[in-house]
């Protein structure tokens, strides 16, 4: 694990009280393990994003621009196909 450093920060009350709510029923050790543990989910995001757009340049760099008509048709036939778990198909 990575070192630790002390962060003073000004977030939303709602945010905090659901923190504490976490940890008072133990699905968090303390709030700055479950404000760590968010901040390690945004950087996973943000770098799958930034990894994404690097794969849609490339492969746009080699075949061309996907269109919107392209990912039109792409969403029409996915729904078309899906396999329904729950609720009804839109």
């Amino acid at each position: 694990m990575s070192a630790k450093r002390r962060l003073s920060a000004t977030v939303s009350s709602e945010h905090l009280a659901h923190a504490q709510s976490e940890v008072e029923a133990g699905r968090a050790e303390s709030v700055s393990a479950w404000v760590d543990d968010a901040l390690a989910r945004r950087v996973a995001d943000e770098r799958r994003l930034v990894a994404m757009d690097r794969l849609l340049a490339e492969y746009e760099a080699g075949h061309g621009e996907i269109t919107e008509e392209e990912v039109e048709a792409t969403v029409r036939r996915v729904r078309r196909e899906a396999f329904v778990v729950r609720g009804r198909r839109p």
